[in-house]
């Protein structure tokens, strides 16, 4: 039995353009994460990731197909999938009113559970979030809230944790933090599903990842397997003026940072010629292996001809 299971899952909303038409938000998606995986939902902004998510947790309704958590529909059964789940949503959501051990408290009880203290105590120790424990929560920082956020969502030891960008604008603290703790949670049999634009964090942690695009999957495999299959190294340099048109739209280029796919010496060697013919320097050569960064920018622009928006 799969932990979680999309088949054939389609959204559809009015378009914000023509209301005699609609919007495909999500177009037909089948995955299944198997049990114990830490699993990885990668594409870019308007992917339809957090779409999934909220039909998953019973936010909104799929157009049509169906998805399950541990075999119980998230419609037909919903009560039963709600209690398998935990979700870190992307938004800042608390409540002004209660203290931080309050509000898990109450959290706790909104799923049925009494005397769960001892493990709210562990909760807090391992988020980081002892000495804030009566605190109100209009006095947490940003990173504070989230942490809180995180504890909230595992209050209820759910078997199947879902994390929305959930180290969104935090610091590296936070981070190393959630991380060890999630990855301690996982360990133990929990299934995690993570969205994120941190692809470092993806490739180290997720065991398997999808990538979407405009509501469809355009890879699903192991994330070791994505890697091996990478066409090409990276020659990676800086330069501290611009590159010509011809070359950057061939690049990636972050700051003074340059990155091209390059698939032998002879083609290393272009590039770096090209570089000088420029009359610019490159400062810092290196050749990498292919990152799970590489391979998202390689998939998104193989699958250029899917379209931007999907509209009927």
């Amino acid at each position: 039995m799969a932990a979680i299971s999309f088949q054939s899952v389609s959204k559809s909303y009015p378009s914000p353009r023509s209301p005699d038409k609609t919007f495909l938000a999500l177009d037909r998606v089948s995955l299944d994460i198997e049990q114990g995986e830490f699993f990885g939902l990668l594409g870019p902004n308007g992917a339809g990731k957090t779409t999934m998510i909220s039909i998953l947790a019973g936010l909104s309704r799929a157009s049509s197909g169906s998805v399950s958590v541990l075999g119980s529909d998230v419609v037909r059964d919903f009560a039963q999938a709600r209690r398998s789940l935990g979700v870190v949503p992307q938004e800042l959501v608390f409540d002004p009113f209660f203290n931080v051990r309050e509000a898990l408290r109450f959290q706790s009880g909104y799923f049925g559970i009494r005397d769960n203290d001892a493990w709210i105590d562990e909760l807090l120790d391992s988020l980081g979030l002892a000495d804030k424990a009566n605190a109100n929560t209009r006095q947490l920082s940003g990173g504070m809230k989230r942490r809180l956020l995180v504890a909230q969502a595992l209050v209820h030891k759910p078997p199947v944790i879902v994390l929305d960008e959930p180290t969104a604008g935090v610091d590296v603290e936070l981070r190393q933090t959630l991380w060890k703790f999630i990855a301690r949670l996982n360990r133990q049999g929990h299934t995690v599903l993570l969205t994120t634009h941190y692809l470092e964090e993806a490739e180290a942690l997720c065991g398997r990842v999808a990538m979407l695009k405009t509501g469809r999957v355009v890879a699903l495999e192991r994330t070791s397997e994505l890697l091996k299959a990478a066409s090409s190294n990276v020659l990676r340099f800086k330069v501290d003026a611009e590159l010509p048109e011809e070359l950057a739209s061939r690049a990636r280029i972050t700051g003074r940072i340059v990155q091209f796919p390059a698939h032998d010496a002879l083609e290393i060697e272009r590039y770096l010629a090209a570089v000088r013919e420029a009359g610019l320097q490159a400062q810092d050569v290196e050749i990498r292996k292919a990152d799970l960064e590489d391979v998202f920018v390689e998939v998104m622009s193989r699958n250029h001809d899917v379209a931007s928006a999907h509209v009927q």
